[in-house]
């Protein structure tokens, strides 16, 4: 009993430094400061395609804060030695397009043969295709085949290297990048929307079989943010207009009152789904859109005036 009381009191009086520190306590690791939090991937190696800007890099940036080393793969070898440099020590590049398999499998056993093993493969290399408002009887199905084959059959090759190597070790997380478009019709071109429905498909199927592998696959839908990517498709539609502009009508675009989707919100869920808090995690499509998907309003008439009596 006065085991127990000790412990009660230990742990209001820690709630108490935490509370006055910006510190918080945690039931299995005591109390941690706000200086010094615990780091969810202390020690992980992790693999990110599209990872030399936008959000694979934010993700990178996040993953090194909770300590893992990154390889950062991405088909622009300038501006990926560049977002290593920046990133530090724990940071790596290796230059990869993922529209050929082996390159990706290159970049997987890179990772491997440099670091002993893979943790973590964060299949977020994408494209947005041409931002044509064209309706589908329109579609050039050459500009659909490219998009498809960096969204879907690069994300694709990603886990099937990544599984490849995780397998024999039993254990392993696999995320790739989807989009609020995968969800709704209409949020963008046909091919883009077309491929990132396809990108939570794989999801579904490789979780289905991978679970009995220790392995976990996972998807996050964000919603548009203002990353070079989305800048570049935007400024097709708003030619002339400056990128700050641009960003200024993206971010204008949510529906959660007093905020934005930012990049760091993508990659904090990445940080949860890649570490062992989500260890139980698996098929799961985690949308990070400020409730923009979870309705629809009704377009009711405006009543009007009551009969005259």
């Amino acid at each position: 009993m006065m085991l127990l009381l000790r412990l009660i009191f230990a742990r209001r009086a820690a709630e108490a430094t935490g509370r006055s520190t910006g510190g918080r306590w945690d039931g299995r690791l005591g109390f941690s400061s706000a200086a010094h939090p615990r780091r969810r991937l202390e020690g992980k190696i992790a693999l990110i395609t599209g990872g030399a800007s936008g959000l694979g890099k934010a993700t990178a940036q996040e993953f090194i804060r909770e300590g893992a080393t990154v390889v950062l793969a991405d088909k622009n070898s300038q501006v990926g030695r560049k977002s290593a440099e920046e990133l530090g020590p724990q940071a790596h590049f290796v230059q990869c397009d993922v529209t050929v398999e082996q390159q990706v499998a290159e970049a997987v056993d890179l990772a491997v043969s440099r670091h002993g093993r893979l943790d973590v493969m964060y299949n977020n290399a994408g494209i947005a295709g041409p931002a044509s408002a064209h309706g589908i009887s329109l579609l050039d199905l050459a500009h659909f085949d490219q998009v498809m084959n960096v969204n879907v059959r690069g994300t694709l090759a990603g886990v099937k290297h990544a599984a490849r190597v995780m397998g024999p070790v039993g254990s392993g997380s696999i995320l790739c990048t989807a989009s609020v478009s995968g969800l709704m019709g209409g949020l963008g071109p046909h091919p883009y929307t077309i491929s990132k429905f396809t990108v939570t498909g794989i999801v579904k199927s490789a979780a289905g079989e991978l679970r009995q592998r220790g392995i976990r696959v996972n998807c996050i839908s964000p919603f548009v943010i203002p990353t070079p990517l989305v800048i570049d498709q935007f400024s097709q539609i708003y030619q002339g207009v400056g990128s700050e502009k641009i960003a200024e009508i993206v971010n204008g675009l949510g529906e959660m009152r007093g905020t934005k989707c930012e990049a760091i919100d993508v990659a904090r869920a990445a940080v949860y789904l890649a570490s062992d808090d989500a260890k139980f995690v698996t098929g799961h499509n985690l949308v990070v859109d400020g409730g923009f998907t979870s309705y629809k309003q009704l377009n009711l008439p405006v009543p009007g005036p009551p009969p005259m009596r």
